[in-house]
């Protein structure tokens, strides 16, 4: 490992626009393609401030700087294109989170690595639109919060209330949300407002552990805790008319539901298991990479196949997670409002990933290419006309939604062409972490946080008070910087925002 002066460091880096920069090859070593990432003036100074701090000498242990991570993964074997940093980029486990990077399929060098997945596979947000308005909700937002905290099963070890035993869970693992259809949770007009239509096709539950499963099976239906939520937002600005309306959104002040939350202990388990396998592929097929924790095997290797299966597996398991809790939210509404879910008009705007490994075409220096592309804190944005995309939004371009942090503003954002040119039709997913969590807890006391929450006018709900802290709005990036970034870079469009008014917490 190679330790340069930060002015050393700094030849490698160039600015290349308002809102990107470039990473040469020779910034690490082996880098087959260069890096870049996305910006604006106050992101811009976490990540070179990074990058300043693990120049110091002796400066050792922890996760490498962001820009480091980004250079790392440009060295992997069969990458094309550039390993793009989107502006919420923040160091993590071998990938940086935020960090996407394209593998050319048909390259037989080319990998897949558990760490541009992430642990938690399929970690992703779904909107649930509503004909409510804010006036409506109001008076009735505490027990609304309450009603919202008593259905959904949140926190650590939380268990979930939806009946399903040994079968039912390889069926939910290999179906996705047409187990969640058939088992009559979900309408089947949700499914259409779903990427992937909310099953990976290739999901094989036989290349799962028993442990994977044994954890998966008791938190089905499920929120967990750390940085996951269902949120009762109001919607506060309208960017693009037109977009909103195909969402269904008419004006400001309309209530909508959002929920994030991933795959829980069982996707954890699979990518644990994945690392643990591949470690030994490395070996074996003498692939080198500059960070251990880029453990990865050939995508063609039996290693690499059991991994995109499993993942696949767990990645339905996240959609009918996320299902189930679109099924308890929408009593907990009708009960609340004596009416229908139907009379609520408790559609899906859209569900997106944004940890997760796909195969697509994309068009590589004017050839079009099967690539695997691993988005790992990075969430699919794909422009209008293309054909994944659901007949309602063909016009619009895909809904991209963006969770902000506990008792800051969220997004929708569509997809561009130009972010299919430049990033392989991939933006941001939400604040990305500027503190890390031992930090939050160590400076942030949780009671504040919860009374700043309660004198902005948001009802709470959480389960472990004491991980709040670790959520605190000063733990992370300003959501609107990250947003403003990829609008006015243009790789993905402002939609509209909206401000929470009830937050329920694990």
């Amino acid at each position: 490992m190679v330790v340069r002066s930060y002015n050393d460091e700094m030849e490698y880096i160039e600015r290349i626009s308002p809102h990107s920069w470039r990473i040469k090859k020779g910034f690490q070593p082996n880098m087959n393609v260069e890096g870049i990432f996305y910006v604006n003036s106050h992101l811009e100074k976490l990540m070179f401030d990074e990058l300043r701090n693990s120049c110091r000498p002796g400066m050792v242990g922890g996760f490498l700087p962001g820009m480091k991570q980004i250079a790392n993964v440009a060295a992997l074997p069969g990458i094309v294109g550039r390993s793009v940093g989107l502006p919420d980029v923040h160091s993590g486990y071998g990938f940086a989170i935020g960090n996407m990077a394209a593998f050319d399929m048909e390259d037989p060098q080319a990998i897949v690595s558990p760490g541009g997945v992430g642990f938690d596979i399929n970690c992703g947000v779904r909107l649930i639109r509503t004909n409510l308005f804010e006036h409506e909700v109001q008076p009735v937002k505490e027990q609304l919060a309450q009603s919202l905290f008593d259905h959904i099963p949140v926190g650590v070890g939380s268990k979930g209330i939806i009946p399903m035993n040994a079968r039912d869970l390889d069926e939910a693992l290999e179906m996705g949300m047409d187990w969640s259809l058939r088992e009559g949770y979900v309408w089947a007009e949700d499914k259409e407002h779903c990427e992937e239509y909310g099953r990976m096709l290739n999901a094989d539950p036989s290349v799962v552990s028993t442990r994977a499963k044994k954890r998966g099976l008791p938190q089905l239906g499920t929120l967990g805790a750390g940085n996951h939520y269902a949120e009762i937002q109001v919607v506060d600005e309208i960017y693009d008319k037109f977009a909103a309306s195909k969402m269904g959104i008419d004006s400001k002040g309309q209530v909508v539901l959002m929920i994030h939350c991933g795959s829980r202990g069982f996707g954890h388990q699979v990518a644990t298991d994945a690392l643990v396998s591949m470690e030994k592929a490395m070996k074996r097929d003498n692939i080198e990479t500059n960070d251990r924790q880029l453990a990865c095997a050939r995508i063609n290797s039996k290693e690499g196949k059991d991994y995109l299966n499993g993942m696949a597996a767990a990645a339905n398991f996240a959609w009918v997670n996320r299902s189930s809790m679109t099924f308890l939210a929408r009593q907990a509404f009708a009960k609340m409002f004596n009416a229908t879910p139907d009379d609520l008009d408790m559609h899906v705007i859209y569900d997106v990933s944004h940890n997760i490994a796909k195969m697509e075409e994309h068009i590589v220096n004017g050839k079009r290419k099967r690539l695997l592309v691993h988005r790992k804190g990075s969430t699919r944005a794909f422009p209008p006309h293309h054909p994944l995309i659901p007949v309602d939004y063909q016009l619009t371009g895909q809904p991209v939604l963006i969770g902000g942090t506990m008792g800051t503003c969220s997004y929708v954002l569509t997809g561009t062409e130009q972010g299919m040119q430049e990033t392989f039709g991939s933006t941001c997913h939400g604040a990305g972490r500027a503190l890390s969590r031992a930090k939050s807890r160590r400076n942030i006391d949780f009671q504040d946080v919860l009374d700043k929450l309660n004198n902005q006018g948001i009802s709470v709900r959480v389960a472990s008070p004491k991980l709040v802290m670790e959520e605190a709005p000063e733990s992370y990036k300003n959501v609107s910087d990250v947003v403003d970034t990829c609008h006015a870079a243009g790789i993905s469009k402002k939609s509209m925002k909206l401000r929470p008014i009830a937050v329920i917490k694990g």
